[in-house]
């Protein structure tokens, strides 16, 4: 029998839940063929099997939370041969299995009983397997056990817990009542959908930045008119050139490198009392998907020009929305760049893409009337949101970041001492 184990996905992942079974017991296997989808945080990664025979067993449900190295199916490599050819024999051989296990079960007259019982209440709660298998080694419902997960989720600390304090199990009633009340909503204008993984980390991880950093938002206005005259004068050779279009995306990750250099706490992260100041420069692009915010990131944007920038966000966006992102298109990052002006929003205030201690809000165009000189000229004009970590980073660089960005964009000849 050999186990197939959730394998290393990157670093900052330690576990994931089960999505989907590909493969059910009794079917065989290939070495290197997929046996189940693992949703994590970040991205959804089919595993494989490393082994070939008949997977005989899976160690835990879809839905089950998962840990790095944690064995979850069972693979028999013996039954790789009984597996291929479909003859009787292998048929009268299972049909005389079946009475095997059964007759042994009958004499017990209270373990079937227990068993059942304690499958039809565990099938119910949402348990880790580990919490599993300590429930049924000390006989413990998984339903009477009072957890502290906001989610609701039964850990092995919980079992733990109720083993060594019986007198607890009664006060789980308002547990096991919270992970069903969706359920016992009997108004039919009310639909009851679970939070997907993604969901449930990108709430939390949200939750944690602004209780966990300083963050403050300070704001300007900047003057499209050049930017849009450049657009204008060379989109159509630059197509024929690259393959590409040239739209503001690489505009904006030029003049953002630009400011990090001139401001490079904005491109560090903080780590106990220590300042990692990062002199690379991987700019994450939030996209926006069916599942929720994504951040791949554009890895040493500052080497690239401006038509690989304009084809990485492009394959980056494509990938995000088939969900085709890995990981290693996820991981990392040392500044955001998000546009909330594709779907018409004027102005935001930017919550940080923690580690990172800043992230720039873009926004909708509006043509403004703007004092330019003595005169009143109707300008393509945009707001500017700076997100930034007040621990590391003073009211002075940042609005001094965000004035480079808007010298940079309002004369964008200077982009090209990025390239």
């Amino acid at each position: 029998m050999a186990e197939v184990k959730v394998p290393e996905l990157a670093e900052s992942i330690s576990e994931g839940s089960i999505a989907q079974w590909l493969k059910q017991p009794g079917d065989h296997v290939e070495k290197g063929e997929y046996v189940l989808e693992l949703e994590t945080d970040k991205v959804n990664v089919e595993i494989i099997s490393d082994y070939t025979g008949t997977l005989s067993e899976h160690l835990a449900e879809e839905g089950d939370t998962v840990q790095v190295g944690q064995a979850i199916a069972i693979v028999d490599e013996n039954g790789s041969a009984a597996a291929a050819p479909k003859t009787e024999a292998p048929k009268v051989e299972e049909a005389k299995a079946e009475p095997a296990k059964a007759e042994p079960a009958a004499p017990a007259k209270e373990a079937p009983k227990a068993e059942a019982k304690e499958a039809s209440s565990t099938q119910q709660v949402i348990a880790s397997p580990a919490a599993r298998k300590l429930a049924r080694e000390k006989g413990i419902d998984l339903s009477q056990v009072p957890v502290a997960d906001p989610l609701g989720r039964v850990r092995v600390q919980d079992v733990e817990a109720a083993s060594s304090a019986p007198a607890a199990a009664p006060k789980q009633a308002p547990a096991a009542k919270k992970a069903s009340a969706p359920v016992e909503v009997n108004d039919d204008r009310i639909e009851v959908v679970k939070m997907t993984r993604r969901r449930q980390t990108i709430a939390k991880r949200l939750v944690q930045v602004q209780s966990e950093a300083a963050m403050l938002t300070t704001f300007n206005e900047v003057d499209l008119s050049a930017v849009m005259e450049l657009r204008s004068r060379h989109k159509d050779s630059f197509v024929k050139t690259n393959d590409v279009k040239l739209g503001f995306m690489s505009f904006f990750t030029k003049a953002v490198i630009g400011a990090l250099k001139k401001y490079p706490l904005l491109n560090a992260e903080i780590q106990g009392d220590h300042i990692l100041k990062k002199n690379f420069y991987d700019i994450g692009v939030a996209v926006s998907t069916d599942e929720g915010l994504v951040v791949p990131v554009v890895r040493d944007a500052d080497r690239k020009s401006f038509a690989e920038i304009e084809k990485n966000i492009s394959d980056l966006a494509v990938k995000a929305r088939n969900n085709k992102l890995g990981l290693s298109d996820l991981s990392g990052g040392t500044f955001t760049i998000t546009n909330g002006g594709t779907f018409g929003s004027l102005l935001s205030t930017p919550i940080l893409n923690a580690p990172q201690v800043g992230i720039l809000g873009m926004h909708t165009i509006k043509t403004r009337p703007i004092a330019v000189g003595d005169q009143i000229e109707n300008r393509p004009m945009m707001y500017l949101a700076l997100s930034y970590d007040h621990r590391i980073v003073d009211g002075k660089e940042a609005v001094g970041f965000l004035v480079a960005i808007k010298d940079m964009l309002e004369d964008p000849e200077q982009l090209l001492l990025q390239g």
